[in-house]
């Protein structure tokens, strides 16, 4: 696999660089790995297994990358590509009925990663993107058993606003919470 050099966006550990078509099975790699670490054991091994194999494929990130709504980052450490977020502005959504405001779709960083809090980084980054974009929030979904990830986001300032049914398979959903974070 060849991974593009990080060009744009350094901190003093970790590169942040914008996702193009070239990078999707970069995605696709990260998106597996992340996913089965973090909601794994949510549901039945076939059916993650089969969300897996067929929600975060190359030819699936090709497809989302050519929308141009859809905003990849994928996040560097040491030049290994650790984690990657997926954001869309001026999302509407039925329990937010607020114009200008970005869903933050997706935020997974490699589990042996954590410690090291880089999914911070990665967060703020998306943030700052949002408020430069003039966006008055944000908002995403969350698991219910994420405990770690509700804390993290209640830390940052989101409040629960809702509730969300996340479909793994045809006899597996997965209750989330919709958060909100007003700037």
């Amino acid at each position: 696999m060849k991974f593009l050099k990080p060009i744009n966006y350094n901190f003093e550990m970790i590169t942040i660089v914008k996702a193009s078509i070239n990078d999707s099975e970069t995605l696709s790699i990260l998106g597996k790995q992340t996913f089965i670490e973090s909601h794994g054991l949510s549901a039945p091994k076939k059916d993650v297994a089969n969300y897996v194999s067929s929600k975060l494929t190359t030819k699936v990130f090709e497809v989302e990358l050519c929308d141009i709504n859809n905003i990849f980052h994928i996040a560097y450490f040491n030049n290994k590509p650790i984690g990657y977020s997926k954001i869309i502005y001026n999302n509407l959504q039925e329990n937010i009925p607020l114009k200008s405001i970005t869903k933050l779709e997706r935020l997974y960083v490699l589990q042996e990663f954590h410690h090291l809090k880089l999914g911070l980084e990665l967060f703020k980054f998306n943030i700052k993107l949002s408020k430069e974009n003039h966006q008055i929030g944000m908002w995403l979904f969350v698991w219910v058993e994420n405990q770690k990830a509700i804390n993290f986001y209640r830390k940052a300032g989101f409040e629960i606003v809702g509730k969300y049914d996340f479909k793994i398979s045809e006899t597996h959903s997965n209750p989330n919470h919709q958060m909100l974070l007003l700037y």
